[in-house]
């Protein structure tokens, strides 16, 4: 086996900063939280090894861990990572900035399109493996993990690997429920825990500023692969709480206003008082 690459440290940091300025600010109203940045680096190295020489589909991705992968690759921070990347959220502000970022700096193995998941996937070409880091479904006993989970599964095809990011704590009891009923769900369309790293993640979240996520891996069980049709998601019960309490889906995209430019302050965040000019 050949050895891992030595990591730059501080390269890979500032490689991750650039990522954090262009990415748009979270809608917490959507359970938009993002990732601390030491962990995104952490993270983002991991999923370029993980992926490595894959194609890869993002059910969502609000950290920008998708960008992160390709661009630790392209500054040859890392010497590895996925072949092809595909970004699929419903926040157009989120698809924009990762098109800007990718053009900008080349990443042609990086795109992202506007979906929602509660439609039916899009026909596209099958993926290898999938990540997620979905609404973590305090409120519906993980059925918001399920649902990303389920597009996951079928962006492979049922074959393949996933990585589900997802509420791990020693001391609450929903992390516990959410876990069980996503690897229930799990096993149930043919695919097993492989692999779980408890605990990793920390996040700008100021109401739990200690809770953490782990890595979920699951693999699609040899030959229990199943045909399939995607459809919408309608049912009443697998949206109830979807984003949090008492807040089932009512947007199918997040638009974008206008062209931002998110490294820098908006014109609507401050106002200038001039110097008094002297005569």
């Amino acid at each position: 086996m050949v050895p891992k690459k030595q990591i730059d440290l501080k390269m890979a940091v500032n490689a991750i900063s650039d990522v954090i300025q262009n990415r748009p600010r979270p809608l917490r109203d959507f359970d938009q939280i993002y990732m601390k940045a030491g962990d995104m680096v952490m993270q983002s190295e991991y999923v370029a090894s993980w992926a490595d020489g894959k194609r890869l589909a993002f059910i969502g991705d609000g950290d920008s861990i998708s960008v992160c992968a390709a661009y630790l690759r392209q500054r040859e921070i890392v010497d590895y990572g996925p072949s092809k990347i595909m970004v699929f959220d419903f926040d157009e502000r989120i698809v924009q900035a990762i098109k800007r970022f990718a053009d900008k700096e080349r990443l042609d193995h990086l795109d992202a399109t506007l979906y929602n998941v509660l439609d039916a996937f899009p026909d596209v070409s099958r993926y290898d493996c999938f990540y997620t880091n979905p609404p973590w479904g305090a409120y519906n006993n993980g059925e918001s993990v399920n649902v990303f989970t389920q597009r996951g599964m079928e962006a492979i095809g049922y074959e393949g690997e996933g990585l589900i990011v997802i509420a791990d704590d020693e001391d609450l009891d929903w992390p516990k429920q959410v876990l069980g009923s996503v690897q229930n769900y799990a096993s149930h369309s043919g695919f097993y825990v492989s692999r779980m790293a408890p605990r990793l993640h920390l996040y700008h979240l100021d109401d739990a500023p200690e809770l953490r996520s782990c890595n979920l891996t699951i693999s699609s069980i040899p030959g229990a692969a199943k045909s399939f049709t995607s459809e919408p998601i309608t049912s009443p019960e697998r949206l109830e709480n979807f984003y949090g309490r008492s807040r089932a889906p009512r947007v199918r995209y997040v638009r974008e206003r206008k062209r931002l430019d998110y490294g820098m302050a908006h014109e609507d965040e401050y106002e200038l008082e001039l110097l008094e000019e002297k005569h």
